[in-house]
């Protein structure tokens, strides 16, 4: 089997394979190709590839035409989808709800699609699961970032000068990035309080040491695969009048709610924000936050809201360990050492939920659904 592993674009710093993990994939016995300049985001050259028992190769387009196996970490561009051998195996992150179009070239190309980011979080799963590895270090990153842009010092400190008391961090979301924010804001110091509309978690934030800021919403719960369910309009509004208190006394808000598959909700209002006291930080990366812009800082009355993109690509170097770990459990799932073949079993549980095109047709059940509803 030839594997072809090519460079990211946009900007990307993260590394889709390093060459230790490359070494894992050539020691099961299928050629692995990267394209030179891989590593070059991470200072890693060409030559620690080679010696880890990848060739390089410069020509991009050929080498996608020639491979049985395509692993990198975004989704590829759509120009890209024609080049794919037909019956080839594409394995990345693919944002399925959301790009049609590119999920139906993969199908007209006759390419098998996995999208990683879509496996279930289950035991089994758990050391392929790229969406909470990459998220774990958005939780962490979003503090860091607060910290910065923060008018104040995150812990308690009793100076000759006075006592500076410790910031108050408000976190919405207690997922596997609000939980990791929980963690790093009071291992900074700071007094924290959390809300997630999961009753479920309010222990995981207690044993934190963290507030967990209860509200009444009704009905409320998770997926099988531990995501929020979206809440109604009418829950919504619940649950941002008792926030704009918390958020009012906060020098620092987190937002991290995401519901799978679907926009992220709109949580903090600026009703909320004309609330808050000047020199407040709200960090954000998935749109919970009014008048936010991705990739820019915005002034709004002396709060600075900070929309962030890739925050796991703000600590590359660990993002890229933890994703190339990830990618190399996933193939070793399925890889078939008798036969030498990466096997493709849509009726497996994780493949079954990863697996988006298939032998021309789009196989997915829930992406298929969201297609019908676009209809």
């Amino acid at each position: 089997m030839l594997c072809f592993i090519p460079k990211e674009t946009h900007g990307e710093t993260r590394v889709p394979v390093l060459p230790p993990i490359v070494e894992k994939f050539a020691a099961t016995g299928i050629t692995v190709r990267v394209e030179s300049g891989l590593g070059h985001p991470l200072h890693i050259n060409d030559e620690e590839y080679v010696r880890a028992g990848a060739e390089t190769v410069d020509d991009r387009l050929g080498a996608l035409g020639s491979s049985d196996l395509v692993m990198r970490l975004g989704k590829p561009p759509r120009e890209e989808c024609g080049a794919l051998k037909r019956g080839s195996i594409h394995i990345s992150h693919l944002d399925p709800f959301r790009e049609h179009v590119l999920v139906e070239f993969l199908a007209t190309a006759g390419v098998s699609a996995i999208s990683i980011e879509m496996l279930p979080r289950t035991t089994v799963a758990q050391k392929m699961d790229a969406l909470s590895s990459q998220a774990s270090l958005a939780g962490y990153e979003a503090v860091i970032v607060a910290a910065e842009r923060s008018r104040k010092v995150l812990p308690m400190m009793s100076t000759p000068a006075g006592t500076i008391s410790p910031a108050r961090v408000f976190v919405i979301g207690a997922g596997i990035a609000g939980l990791q924010a929980i963690a790093t804001a009071r291992r900074l110091g700071a007094h924290v309080e959390a809300f997630d509309t999961r009753p479920v978690v309010e222990e995981q934030v207690k044993s934190l040491g963290a507030r967990f800021l209860k509200v009444d919403l009704g009905q409320t719960g998770q997926t099988k695969d531990g995501y929020a369910k979206p809440l109604t309009d009418q829950q919504l509004e619940v649950q941002q009048r008792a926030m704009a208190r918390s958020c009012a006394q906060a020098d620092i808000v987190i937002t991290t709610a995401q519901v799978f598959g679907k926009e992220a909700p709109r949580i903090i209002t600026f009703e909320m924000i004309n609330r808050m006291k000047p020199g407040s930080v709200i960090v954000e990366s998935g749109g919970n936050v009014e008048g936010s812009q991705a990739g820019q800082n915005i002034d709004r009355g002396g709060i600075t809201i900070v929309g962030l993109c890739n925050l796991p690509g703000r600590a590359a170097q660990d993002a890229s360990l933890m994703y190339s770990n990830n990618l190399f459990n996933f193939f070793n799932h399925f890889w078939d050492k008798e036969s030498g073949n990466f096997l493709i079993d849509p009726e497996d549980e994780l493949m079954n939920a990863a697996l988006i095109t298939h032998q021309g047709e789009i196989i997915n059940q829930q992406i298929r659904a969201t297609f019908l509803k676009e209809d």
